[in-house]
């Protein structure tokens, strides 16, 4: 498997279950790649809707994706402090220039105050029933949500206090470099 490199703009594509494009991050910087971690930054990229539909991102962000974890996570830098979106979902995998993952639905946001809320479990039930998700998977994406509670209560991963600050400061000195390079 090859491996994005720090500095460089990837795509992600998020996929349903049943191999559909779900949506696509236009634009998102490289801060960090291994065999098992993503990490990347976007601001006010395009993101493009299975219909076609597209819009702009509002905030910086910073993604962290893991090759062995069945969630992804989206840390949202807004004025009044960071919010976590985290995506339920397949392992990432990096692939003809994007990071590629299958979107399972079940969500949890996060807000500045580490309190988080549980989303989209009745769309999970309808798309587990409609695209036959198997039993083994509906046992890993569970456990999975357990997992991701774990780690907001330990303040683990990218919930860690210096998280945002450590890879904020990356980002900024990866966009100063690629300034002065043009």
């Amino acid at each position: 498997m090859t491996i994005p490199i720090e500095g460089e703009t990837i795509q992600i594509h998020s996929y349903k279950h049943n191999g559909r494009i779900h949506r696509v991050w236009q634009e998102t910087m490289v801060l960090k790649g291994t065999k098992n971690i993503f990490i990347g930054a976007n601001e006010r990229t395009l993101v493009t809707e299975s219909d076609g539909r597209t819009w702009l991102t509002r905030e910086p962000s910073i993604c962290y994706f893991h090759a062995e974890h069945w969630f992804n996570i989206i840390c949202m830098l807004r004025e009044d402090g960071v919010y976590y979106y985290c995506n339920v979902s397949s392992p990432y995998v990096f692939d003809n220039n994007a990071i590629k993952y299958i979107d399972y639905d079940l969500d949890i946001k996060v807000f500045p105050d580490m309190s988080y809320t549980l989303l989209d479990e009745d769309e999970y039930e309808q798309h587990k029933k409609d695209m036959g998700y198997p039993e083994v998977i509906d046992k890993i994406l569970k456990r999975n949500v357990n997992k991701l509670e774990s780690w907001i209560k330990q303040k683990r991963g990218p919930f860690a206090p210096d998280f945002i600050e450590v890879w904020t400061n990356r980002y900024l000195f990866n966009k100063e470099m690629q300034s002065k390079e043009k």
